[in-house]
């Protein structure tokens, strides 16, 4: 998505609260892990229902297999380009995107500082839907605090798309409003966003929910509009380094072409913006760490 790439990278140059990354900076101290918050809910490829949200202590987390994919699209733009295949380890993805009260209790235990817009966060009922306005230090952060970690843009793409390569989480289908929360053209502070796994068939074949809208998530990857020409075939980890993050999934301002599951765009890791959140993922039993 050549265009939208290119408009995001200006207006972080223009904008105050966007500072650009400067690769090789050091990286901030990381918090201390929540032991109790680590191992609950390793659901493997099952249904989760939003329902299961009303504990606090439960992280519902879907198992997805390890398999083979064809990543990228040869319609898509230039930097989903060639469609290579790659082989995933499986692993664990959280079935929601993380939520403003899960993101609370963080600042609480860690302060660091709130995201952009959090007064609107706390201003109406909204803890069931995704906190926004995090950087992509802010998520790595809170996803290590409960012993996770950020997602590889492969893994994500292999929960949105399944080894069959679907065009949206859900299948080929055309997106409608009863799949997600996309198209809309201003932010009405958090009443723009949905809760967490509202879309029953917007979900993804294994159970993950809102991969398609809503936010754009951050991933683990830097970004480089070329990485699918080197990339190994074997459990990509991403460029070594970069000026820019992935996003993935496309958000409530985008259009049916922005999320699709194999479209790449590329941000400073410490933007704060109104429309980019994240997810965390995990090991599966006897897999390494990459």
């Amino acid at each position: 998505m050549r265009e939208v790439r290119i408009r995001l990278f200006s207006i972080a140059v223009a904008s105050a609260f966007l500072i650009t990354a400067q690769a090789g900076a050091a990286e901030p101290r990381l918090p201390v892990p929540r032991p109790d918050l680590t191992d609950r809910h390793l659901i493997a490829g099952t249904q989760i229902t939003a329902a299961q949200l009303d504990s606090r202590n439960a992280v519902p987390m879907v198992g997805i297999p390890a398999g083979e994919l064809a990543m990228g699209s040869d319609r898509g733009d230039d930097d989903e380009q060639p469609v290579h295949r790659i082989v995933i380890k499986a692993f664990y993805l959280d079935a929601f995107e993380v939520t403003v009260s899960r993101y609370a209790e963080f600042l609480a235990s860690q302060k660091p500082d709130p995201p952009f817009k959090w007064n609107e966060a706390l201003a109406g009922p909204h803890g069931n839907k995704p906190v926004t306005g995090v950087d992509w230090y802010d998520a790595r952060d809170y996803c290590r605090w409960v012993g996770k970690r950020l997602p590889t843009e492969a893994e994500w793409e292999m929960a949105a798309r399944g080894t069959e390569g679907r065009l949206y989480p859900w299948g080929d289908e055309h997106p409608t409003k009863g799949h997600v929360n996309a198209g809309q053209t201003k932010w009405r502070g958090y009443d723009t966003l949905t809760n967490v796994g509202r879309y029953e068939l917007g979900k993804s074949r294994s159970g993950v929910y809102d991969l398609a809208g809503n936010l754009w998530e951050w991933v683990a990857d830097w970004y480089d509009p070329a990485y699918y020409q080197y990339s190994p075939r074997d459990n990509p980890p991403g460029p070594s380094v970069g000026p820019l993050k992935v996003m993935r999934g496309g958000a409530w301002n985008n259009d049916a072409k922005s999320i699709r599951s194999t479209n790449r765009a590329g941000y400073t890791p410490d933007a704060r913006r109104n429309d980019v959140g994240f997810r965390c993922a995990k090991d599966a039993p006897n897999q390494s760490t990459r």
